[in-house]
């Protein structure tokens, strides 16, 4: 996710280099605890976990454990949060957007703050954290911020002496699990339009990445959020995640992470209560090179489109489709730039690639990557962890793959490029189709004809044209298939919070 709708706003430049932010490397960890009514707890059961900096392997800290009876508590308060006659119940429209523009504000204050704890827990480049994922951020709670007092229904022509129309009312109590690959910016994209609607939440982090979101506790108690408004237990998935999925007083549930884990959300829901259920789920992402294409913008897009984040993404453009007559050029060039790519400590303002999350997910990257070489693939370069570094892989390109190999079919997640060879429209939209996901694609063409008819046969939530990760607080997102259901951002997403009522008076007949 290159822009995440953190992109520089166009205008006149500013004519003096900024300096760069510089992340703060003994910085303290405050917010261990779990943060429910506005109030730090430890967790019912005594536990707590450990949360790892991936760069280094050492121990951060360790996080009180939630488990069912501390989401308990959560709801508990998240319910009484919402009853008719509560503070924020009874807080104007205009009042919550202006909670949410503080809150942006206070994100802007502790950016630097922020950063460093992501790039602590996540492993990802400090920079990348502060100018692409808390631009993010800010912008999209300052977007839904402007919305909040904007949410209207509508009134429908029935029946001569019938009056009818439509609320949209909040939900109520929203469940949102987080994922660690953009754990503040998932977050984000979840808490900012459930409050513009007026509901209250219940939040579950990545266990892998508990950091920013328990710091974002104590910004919603210092912006002035009633108590209970937003409630936020760490813990792990089969237990605490478990208990948000199955819980009969959660009105809704949003998730972003594995499609394995979305289904089991989904049926959790389904045993339960029904709730609603927003899933941004996993992608094999088709990238599409025409033989028209500008190679220099398109091999960039791509190699920044699968290497971001460490490949990390489920947007990963790790399908990359060329054609045959430009592709000896095209994977000539895509190796070069994967040459070059820095990588290493992501405390370091020249480091554009950090290490894998954990241990599992470096060792299911490097399993990939041998699968690769067993099935034919042809390794360009790459192919091997960095010695004595811990979890950092070498950026990986393969040249010559086929669509029935591993690394055509399963998501990576990992600094792995896949290209492969086409040698017609038609073949090329049948064989970026075949896949049970559809979350993004990307093509790369000078015909504006082309551009339209790959972009209205793909199957995908999200389509780019000669562009890559162009992501917009304003444009909706989510996936086609297996990569979900539902959408974030956007006008599109305000939906996902909110019910729908019908009113309908029947008027007098006798003279006014």
């Amino acid at each position: 996710m290159a822009a995440l709708n953190g992109a520089v706003e166009n205008g006149q430049p500013d004519k003096k280099v900024p300096q760069l932010p510089r992340p703060l490397r003994s910085l303290e960890v405050k917010y261990t605890k779990i943060f429910i009514n506005n109030e730090w707890h430890e967790s019912t059961s005594g536990k707590k976990f450990p949360t790892y900096n991936p760069s280094t392997l050492e121990k951060i800290c360790d996080i009180e454990e939630g488990d069912k009876p501390d989401v308990d508590n959560a709801v508990e308060a998240a319910k009484a949060a919402f009853q008719r006659g509560s503070p924020w119940r009874q807080m104007d429209a205009p009042s919550r957007g202006r909670l949410l523009h503080k809150l942006a504000d206070l994100l802007e204050r502790d950016r630097v703050i922020l950063a460093t704890l992501e790039t602590m827990d996540t492993g990802k480049p400090f920079l990348q954290a502060y100018f692409i994922d808390l631009e993010g951020c800010i912008k999209t709670l300052r977007y839904y911020a402007g919305w909040a007092d904007k949410i209207q229904g509508r009134t429908i022509p029935v029946d001569e002496n019938f009056v009818c129309f439509t609320r949209h009312e909040p939900m109520g109590v929203c469940g949102a699990i987080t994922p660690w690959n953009f754990p503040l910016l998932m977050l984000v994209w979840k808490m900012a339009p459930a409050l513009c609607c007026g509901n209250t939440l219940v939040i579950k982090p990545a266990e892998q990445t508990p950091l920013t979101s328990l710091y974002i506790g104590s910004l919603i108690k210092e912006v002035g959020f009633p108590p209970g408004v937003v409630n936020i237990v760490p813990g792990y998935g089969p237990t605490a995640g478990a208990a948000i999925s199955t819980h009969d007083n959660i009105d809704k549930i949003a998730f972003t992470g594995s499609t394995k884990v979305g289904k089991l959300i989904k049926e959790a829901a389904s045993k339960s209560n029904l709730k609603r259920v927003t899933l941004e789920l996993g992608g094999k992402n088709p990238c599409i090179v025409c033989a028209d294409a500008d190679l220099d913008l398109a091999v960039e897009c791509a190699h920044q489109g699968v290497f971001f984040n460490q490949g990390q993404c489920c947007t990963a453009a790790s399908r990359v489709f060329v054609e045959e007559q430009i592709y000896p050029e095209f994977v000539k060039r895509s190796v070069e730039f994967a040459k070059k790519r820095l990588v290493g400590d992501p405390f370091d303002a020249r480091t554009e690639q950090g290490p894998q999350i954990d241990q599992e997910q470096f060792d299911k990257i490097l399993e990939l990557i041998e699968s690769g070489k067993k099935e034919g693939a042809k390794l360009e370069c790459g192919g091997l962890a960095i010695e004595d570094r811990g979890l950092f892989i070498k950026p990986t390109v393969f040249s010559e793959v086929t669509d029935n190999m591993r690394i055509a079919k399963e998501e990576i997640f990992g600094p792995v490029q896949p290209i492969m060879k086409f040698k017609s429209i038609e073949e090329v939209i049948r064989r970026a189709n075949s896949t049970e996901y559809g979350l993004t694609a990307a093509v790369f063409t000078k015909n504006l004809d082309r551009a339209l008819t790959l972009a209205s046969a793909l199957q995908s939530g999200t389509v780019w044209i000669n562009c890559y990760n162009a992501l917009y607080a304003q444009a909706p997102f989510g996936g086609f298939k297996m990569s979900g259901n539902g959408r974030e951002l956007g006008e599109y997403a305000l939906a996902e919070y909110t019910e729908v009522k019908t009113v309908t008076i029947k008027l007098s007949q006798k003279s006014p």
